[in-house]
């Protein structure tokens, strides 16, 4: 029996979406991506003509509009993933938005309530794939590591402070909203293995306050060149994340578990870890039935065609993350402590 058809329009054709996504999709039987939406007519052309797509669209509405579109992908920076998803749902589309996935807690809530009023349709946000993940959140929850005591993320850019570089997206808090760095997905990793925070502090720095935008023109840098997040987690851990523009040659980075009798230290695909009596970390082998891989565009069909649900990332843990966010933003702006879940009017 041949597969259900899949049509798939795509708003925003970033790096990650020529990368991943377009290649995914049209690597899966039964899925057309059949038109695309770039920033320009231009940009939007040659896209197409690199993956042979056959549409183009002159504005990203005219991609829901499009009666052969059954699903979109939106690969915009954060400041149109609310908007596009609304419309998406609105018009009976499913929904697979790039990380991160709004540009507050607030368009958060507000893509969660949407997706909630249309449960027949799948509503995703690209998650961050940890290949020791799985493995690390067994031994936790196994007891393994005893009492989780405390969680410690460290990531570094690896180069001294760049004066002279042009404001990126990721800097521009018009386009990239609260979300600083990889903040919300790096929260994301940590709430599947220990779970939520409940109060957070974070301080901020901006070395550079202005830069060169993309017109020429002096910018605002409104999002912190280095930063620091300690949270109270409802396990009882207390969280500290460091995420830094300036930490050159800083060594040792990743999410570290420290527990009661033992240690992780969970880093992309490698794992390591050590208990009481040991003096350092030695490699964890992971089981291959633990080994997560990148299949996002797989499980996004999978579950529009029933069979499958989302597991990497349904809405609701993208609010929590993008709470976290908002949160250590607010704290940052006031020097006060922000207790979640947060009260929004939304």
């Amino acid at each position: 029996m041949a597969p259900q058809e899949v049509k798939i329009g795509i708003i925003g054709a970033g790096a990650n979406t020529r990368l991943k996504h377009i290649p995914g999709l049209q690597a899966i039987d039964g899925v057309e991506i059949v038109g695309l939406c770039n920033r320009s007519p231009e940009s939007s052309q040659k896209v197409a003509d690199q993956f042979g797509i056959k549409k183009t669209y002159d504005h990203w509405q005219h991609v829901i509009d499009d009666p052969a579109t059954d699903a979109i992908v939106v690969g915009t920076w954060p400041y149109m993933h609310c908007r596009c998803t609304l419309a998406a749902l609105k018009a009976g589309k499913h929904i697979l938005t790039e990380a991160r996935m709004a540009a507050n807690a607030t368009e958060a809530r507000r893509m969660l309530h949407a997706a909630q009023r249309h449960p027949l349709l799948t509503a995703q946000i690209v998650p961050v794939v940890s290949g020791a993940e799985k493995t690390a959140q067994r031994m936790i929850a196994d007891g393994e590591l005893g009492d989780i005591l405390a969680v410690e993320y460290h990531a570094d850019s690896g180069a001294f402070l760049d004066r002279e570089s042009p404001l990126h997206w990721r800097q521009n808090f018009d386009l990239n909203g609260m979300n600083i760095r990889w903040l919300g997905t790096t929260y994301e990793v940590i709430l599947r293995c220990v779970g939520h925070a409940t109060r957070v502090l974070a301080a901020g720095q901006t070395f550079v306050k202005s830069r060169l935008n993309a017109d020429g023109q002096m910018a605002t840098v409104r999002v912190p060149e280095h930063l620091d997040v300690i949270a109270d987690m409802e396990c009882g851990a207390q969280l500290h994340i460091q995420q830094s523009d300036i930490s050159a040659l800083m060594d040792g980075g990743g999410t570290y578990f420290f527990g009661s009798e033992a240690t992780l230290r969970l880093n992309g695909d490698q794992l390591h870890g050590g208990r009481r009596g040991d003096t350092q970390l030695k490699p964890i082998k992971i089981p291959d039935n633990e080994k997560l891989t990148w299949r996002v565009e797989e499980e996004f069909i999978n579950a529009i065609r029933g069979l499958e649900p989302v597991r990497y990332t349904p809405f609701d843990v993208g609010v929590k993350y993008m709470e976290f966010t908002e949160a250590v933003t607010r704290s940052i702006a006031t020097g006060h402590a922000v207790h979640l879940p947060l009260t929004l009017n939304d």
